[in-house]
């Protein structure tokens, strides 16, 4: 990924805003109801592929400089990265709570 930290937060929450998009949309197709193995299958799939992706996008550079023996590049870039989730969540949480609590 970059070694840029806003972008890399950007990046997941836009990974986690489109997750919800298409939840979203699946949810308004009438689709019937019928107990299967394949729900839980793809939840469980999705839950590893998100996994996969946040540690991608959070954890790649850093370890990058760990290796290339910058600990403390990677501890701050690893640290900037997570502030900038956490404001971006802030932000998102303020507007589900004072803007949009009812939609």
């Amino acid at each position: 990924m970059t070694k840029k930290p806003i972008y890399n937060a950007l990046l997941a929450a836009g990974y986690i805003s489109l997750i919800v998009l298409g939840g979203n949309l699946v949810a308004l197709i009438d689709i019937p109801t019928e107990d299967n193995l394949f729900a839980p299958m793809g939840m469980l799939a999705l839950l590893v592929l998100s996994a996969a992706t946040m540690a991608y996008l959070f954890f790649y550079q850093p370890v990058m400089l760990l290796i290339e023996g910058k600990k403390e590049e990677a501890a701050k870039l690893l640290l900037k990265t997570i502030s900038a989730f956490a404001v971006i969540t802030a932000i998102f949480l303020a507007l589900a709570l004072f803007v949009f609590p009812f939609v």
